[in-house]
């Protein structure tokens, strides 16, 4: 096995902020929803259940910290699901739902874009939610578990612990076509991936400090292959590409077949550990997606990426603040626009 090459059944971490569906820039369309726009920020509280149900952090903690044992890949597998969520209709724990058996109207998770989320990660949350109903029934919200998990998740790789604001309530629909045009890709040059972050209300300096997850990510060849053989039609490689980490990633991903099982770190020096790896790589073009080196390359992003790989406290500090911020969009309150599911994969 080459030295970067690592089966899926081994990866421990894997991609959370980019989809792994590349996409012509032309063909990306932002669109943001009315209800998302007017529900943009409704008031969250890190006490929401001090009464209701004061164990709450604990009983998902209990499950985020054996699962990260028992099967690490949950990690990010969950960190992922909690991004998919948020950019598509808000955090509301509409990624959860399962189409039903025979219908027409696909639900969100059967988006083409999200054909890659792991498992692991639902799981996670529908044992969470089990924990958490045969102690607090019918109080929890599924989308407040997944944005608990995912803080818990994202410690225990070795990231920061900060304080999760609560009081979120399911949404009531998951749409499989609100899913494409609101997800990044691969491939999603700044000028996309700017104007899709500022609909969800987030600046460009978040738009950076959110990419720094890749810290601990993995992608498959096909996320990054155009780049190695053939980059933007010039039957060139990307000339931005380290040629040493050139070499090696064509080892590991040939033009053509022999490599849909093969990932590779998008931080080659610290692929396990949530630090600020990811910005120094950039800073020597080692990028691994087109998406990430791009942070580096362009004027209004690599002030901050530099900044990010300067500092290590100042990113974990800054990427708590971001994923607080995230946490927030689109967010249902109330019975008009939400319900309190028993079960996250199936609409009251």
């Amino acid at each position: 096995m080459h030295v970067l090459s690592l089966s899926l059944s081994s990866t421990f971490f894997y991609l959370f902020l980019t989809s792994t569906i590349p996409i012509s820039p032309a063909k990306l369309i932002i669109s943001q929803p009315p209800a998302l726009r007017r529900l943009h920020h409704r008031e969250l509280s890190g006490d929401y259940y001090s009464k209701k149900c004061p164990q709450l952090e604990n009983l998902v903690g209990s499950v985020t910290s054996q699962r990260f044992k028992e099967a690490p890949i949950s990690a990010p597998a969950t960190i992922r699901l909690f991004f998919h969520d948020c950019f598509v209709e808000g955090c509301d724990g509409s990624i959860l739902i399962e189409t039903k058996k025979g219908s027409k109207k696909l639900a969100e998770r059967e988006a083409y874009e999200n054909k890659e989320l792991r498992e692991e990660g639902f799981e996670s949350i529908i044992k969470a939610k089990a924990l958490v109903e045969s102690h607090c029934p019918s109080l929890v919200s599924c989308s407040d578990i997944l944005a608990i998990a995912a803080r818990d998740f994202i410690h225990l790789a070795g990231g920061p612990y900060y304080q999760v604001k609560k009081g979120r309530w399911d949404g009531k629909r998951s749409t499989a076509t609100n899913v494409p045009q609101n997800i990044p890709r691969s491939n999603s040059t700044i000028d996309q991936l700017i104007k899709l972050f500022a609909s969800k209300g987030l600046t460009v300096e978040e738009l950076v400090v959110l990419s720094g997850s890749h810290t601990i990510g993995f992608a498959h060849c096909k996320n990054f292959v155009g780049r190695l053989y053939d980059f933007k039609g010039t039957k060139r490689p990307d000339p931005s590409l380290d040629l040493r980490l050139l070499k090696e990633l064509r080892m590991s991903c040939p033009f053509s077949g022999g490599s849909s099982g093969v990932v590779l770190p998008l931080d080659a020096t610290t692929p396990f550990v949530f630090d600020n790896g990811y910005f120094t790589g950039l800073g020597t073009n080692m990028g691994l997606l087109g998406s990430d080196q791009a942070l580096f390359l362009d004027p209004r992003t690599k002030s901050i990426a530099l900044e990010m790989a300067r500092d290590k406290q100042k990113f974990l500090k800054a990427f708590g603040d971001a994923m607080d911020k995230m946490g927030s969009i689109g967010v249902k309150r109330g019975k008009r626009h939400g319900e309190i599911r028993t079960d996250c994969r199936v609409f009251l």
